[in-house]
């Protein structure tokens, strides 16, 4: 028996390799984009901190500028110092 494809659809996921499944800031999913953002990708990427945890770049941002203090910008979910990685 021989079978002959005649036709064929691929279909294609993308997901951002991250150890969360949400930003911790907006609290969307990473497959989504930010609250800023129509829609997601290169657009709107995932930055992560020396301390591992992944935010969207635009969330991270704004909460950075929110800081009291330029010397006292903290990561939002350990309050250790924020450096991007």
């Amino acid at each position: 028996m021989k079978v002959k494809i005649k036709k064929w659809t691929g279909v294609a996921v993308w997901k951002w390799t991250a150890n969360d499944d949400s930003c911790g800031i907006c609290r969307m999913p990473f497959e989504a984009c930010c609250p800023d953002c129509r829609i997601p990708g290169d657009d709107c990427p995932l930055v992560w901190g020396q301390c591992s945890h992944p935010f969207h770049i635009h969330c991270i941002m704004k909460w950075l500028s929110s800081q009291q203090m330029a010397a006292a910008q903290l990561c939002p979910m350990c309050r250790q110092g924020w450096r991007f990685r």
